[in-house]
């Protein structure tokens, strides 16, 4: 029993040691200062920052075309696929043609008999004409004659004109591409009927690309011909794209109250998808102010905060924030900081309001000392 009590007062004594240094420790890492580089710490600057009003719709191609059957037949040949490539001329859909063959040959044959017809009703009356100048003929049969020469005129004329409209129901059995593009959605498949009217493909120009977009009504008088957009396009790994105001539409929408806004491409280098959102801002002016980009604000619900190192230590300061530059990501600051001010860049989570700060500077690579280990690695291995 009286071992038993040693080993058990031996245990509560360490345990109660082990309590105070781990005390000791936590209280002497509150007390130590947190060391910073200068690299840390962001200056704050007055900065400029676009404001206009903001711009949402989406990437769509100026150049595009809807085809669709002009006849009604079965589809017998789908020869692209989406997202191929097609030169203009190319062909893309054959629908068939066996009953339109068959027409266009009955108006060849038609046409031909109606030729002969009319050469033969020319010939007499030619003679008619010869006969009656000579005193052997009649007049009525010259008048006979001629009519018999104009309604056979008219029937190879009218047989021509079938001719012409089967060939052209022929050609219309084949679709084909309207421009260098790419086909961005095919909408039947070989077996399908195609009425006339019935959507077959459609093809884009990839190159063509430009901002449709949407502003607010009660701010139309802010824009113009040739004002600059700055503006990101949703799923497209570039980060920011400029434009230009094309054109402004004299006429709000009726049910949203939007004006739409079509938008070129500044670099012409635009997205190669459509139908991507985008949103962004028309830069109808500029203001001056103090500028904090995302990374350097601690959010708290609606609040947003940033550390600032002053006299040695941090404070957490809270702000009152303006507009984001859609340009650079940057947040404009109307109150809580001045200009000159000391704040860290990329604050962490374990920070406290008061706590003591120590800059260091960032020690340099020393060149030697990387190279000396290789090379008595290299001479040991001799």
């Amino acid at each position: 029993m009286a071992l038993a009590t040693a080993l058990t007062c031996a245990v509560a004594l360490s345990l109660t040691a082990c309590g105070k240094d781990k005390a000791k420790t936590e209280a002497a890492a509150t007390t130590e200062p947190l060391q910073i580089a200068p690299e840390d710490l962001r200056h704050m600057s007055v900065g400029a920052y676009a404001v206009g009003p903001v711009i949402t719709g989406s990437i769509q191609p100026e150049k595009r075309a809807d085809l669709r059957a002009e006849v009604s037949a079965v589809v017998q040949q789908v020869l692209k696929e989406n997202g191929q490539q097609v030169k203009k001329g190319e062909l893309l859909v054959r629908l068939d043609d066996t009953s339109i063959r068959d027409g266009l040959a009955s108006a060849d044959e038609a046409a031909r008999a109606s030729a002969q017809t009319f050469e033969q009703a020319e010939r007499q009356y030619q003679r008619l004409k010869t006969l009656q100048a000579q005193g052997m003929s009649s007049l009525q049969a010259l008048e006979d004659a001629e009519l018999r020469r104009n309604g056979a005129q008219s029937d190879l004329v009218a047989a021509k004109a079938r001719v012409v409209t089967a060939r052209q129901l022929l050609q219309r059995t084949e679709v084909r591409a309207p421009f260098d593009g790419v086909v961005s959605e095919r909408k039947v498949s070989i077996g399908d009927t195609a009425q006339v009217g019935k959507e077959l493909v459609k093809v884009i120009d990839p190159r063509s690309m430009r901002f449709e977009g949407l502003v607010s009504a009660d701010r139309m008088h802010e824009l113009k011909v040739g004002q600059q957009v700055n503006f990101r396009v949703n799923g497209y790994s570039q980060s920011e794209f400029v434009g230009k105001i094309r054109r402004v539409d004299a006429a709000a929408n009726a049910t949203s109250r939007q004006v739409e806004v079509l938008v070129d491409f500044a670099d012409g280098k635009g997205p190669d998808v459509a139908g991507l959102y985008a949103e962004g801002r028309v830069e109808s002016g500029t203001v001056r102010s103090l500028m904090l980009p995302e990374a350097s604000l601690l959010r708290s619900g609606d609040e947003a905060y940033a550390w600032r190192v002053k006299d040695g230590k941090l404070a957490k300061v809270k702000l009152d924030l303006g507009e984001r530059d859609a340009r650079r990501g940057e947040y404009a600051v109307r109150n809580g900081l001045n200009e000159g001010d000391q704040v860290l860049r990329s604050p962490g989570s374990n920070l406290k309001d008061g706590q003591a700060v120590k800059l260091v500077a960032t020690p340099p690579v020393n060149a030697a000392s990387v190279v000396k280990p290789a090379a008595s690695s290299t001479a040991s291995g001799k």
